[in-house]
């Protein structure tokens, strides 16, 4: 009787085992193939990339496998030392979700792609560095593991990826030598700004009535480029005030700002061949308190009472209070900023107002400088390129969209992201 007991042991440890649901889950769950690691391309050596073949059924969670997860672990060591780098379901990280142009990337059909950031893990790290890499496939209690791989990052000096930039950038930069080399030889055209034109006759009166200029450089640092561009345009202003013998003078917000319109304003008395009439109080330093300087310029205008007030560069809150003033002493007054919010102030108080990029353009409207016309031109050149592009693609993507040209969609919405 007890050697008919022990016979039957080996058949109950077996049925046991293959009602375990670890041992049947493991039965089932089909082995992970196909999986390789490498470098990711195109990018500055942080980043590998993994690949294998996905389960048979679809591209879908619930088509492959429902309740299947992947985890991905990454190790600088050759055993051991695992850290989870990502866990997913099945049917997710496809091929075809990694952000990549067409020109750059090949989707590989029913292929599972991820991508390991390994700066996320690893700090310090050169090229050359050896990454090790394994999967774990899981469902409920069962696992199944890929084989170990290896691989290297490196850092990569040509991003394919940009080729849509880079193509770009070369036709502007065609275009900008072709611009400079026409402006020089027979000019460039730029309409008319009716700012700028009455420059000549706000100079004009001024001279006339032996009154003062005022040129208002507005709140902004050096680095703005509304300052840049009020520079260039108290350059042209000041050429023409030597010229006409006018008088001239520029309060300032800021101390640097002060120290460049200084250099800018004696070398137009230079060119204009006045350096005689220059004069180092026009530039005078007011105070770093926004309504500190505005007060002090409100208060110059009123007891001056100049016949021509210019507001160029970065302005905010003091704009209504200068220009008010400005009006009320009876100043023709021409102002430009790219602040959008101060604009109606200045539309409602001054003479002429300049429009955003009109601010910007003043400088190459007023010296016909060839440099500046023509780094104008390809600003209006790259415009139109992007707004007929648009145009265009807006019509194929929606017809690719009509007829279900999944493939045509993505690759026209390729060409214009920046990757």
């Amino acid at each position: 009787m007890p050697n008919n007991t022990f016979r039957f042991i080996p058949f109950l440890f077996a049925s046991v085992l293959a009602a375990s649901p670890v041992f049947a889950a493991k039965s089932t769950l089909p082995p992970i193939t196909g999986f390789t690691a490498g470098d990711m391309p195109y990018d500055s050596g942080s980043i590998a990339l993994l690949a294998w073949d996905a389960d048979a059924g679809g591209d879908t969670a619930a088509a492959v496998s429902p309740g299947t997860l992947y985890r991905v672990f990454v190790s600088s060591l050759e055993t051991g030392g695992w850290i989870k780098a990502a866990e997913f379901p099945a049917g997710e990280k496809m091929s075809k979700n990694i952000e990549l142009p067409f020109w750059a990337w090949k989707v590989q059909g029913n292929t599972h792609a991820l991508k390991v950031e390994l700066n996320n893990y690893f700090s310090g790290f050169k090229d050359g560095t050896v990454f090790y890499f394994k999967i774990a496939k899981v469902k409920g209690a069962a696992a199944i593991e890929s084989e170990v791989v290896s691989s290297v990052t490196v850092s990569n000096w040509f991003r394919l990826d940009r080729l849509n930039n880079l193509i770009l950038l070369i036709i502007l930069i065609i275009v900008f030598f072709w611009a400079v080399f026409h402006a020089r030889r027979k000019g460039l055209f730029i309409r008319r700004i009716a700012g700028l034109d009455a420059i000549d006759e706000a100079i004009g009166r001024a001279t006339e009535m032996g009154k003062p200029i005022f040129y208002v450089p507005g709140i902004g640092s050096m680095s703005s480029i509304s300052t840049i561009a009020s520079a260039f345009i108290l350059g042209e202003v000041s050429k023409k005030v030597a010229q006409y013998d006018s008088q001239i003078k520029v309060p300032h917000y800021d101390p640097i700002v002060m120290t460049v319109c200084k250099e800018v304003v004696k070398q137009s008395y230079m060119e204009a061949g006045r350096p005689d009439s220059y004069r180092e109080d026009i530039n005078q330093f007011v105070s770093a308190d926004q309504f500190s300087y505005a007060a002090s310029v409100d208060g110059m205008i009123s007891r001056e009472k100049p016949a021509a007030c210019f507001y160029m560069g970065y302005f905010m809150a003091e704009s209504l209070l200068l220009a008010e003033v400005g009006a009320t002493s009876g100043a023709i007054q021409i102002a430009g900023t790219d602040v959008e919010h101060q604009l109606p102030f200045f539309f409602t108080a001054c003479d002429y107002t300049l429009i955003g990029e009109e601010l910007y353009a003043a400088g190459a409207y007023l010296s016909k400088e060839p440099m500046l016309l023509s780094a104008l031109k390809v600003q209006d050149f790259g415009k139109l390129v992007v707004m007929v592009s648009v145009f265009f693609s807006m019509i194929l993507v929606a017809l690719g969209a009509r007829f279900g040209w999944e493939g045509f969609v993505r690759g026209i919405l390729h060409l214009f992201r920046n990757y």
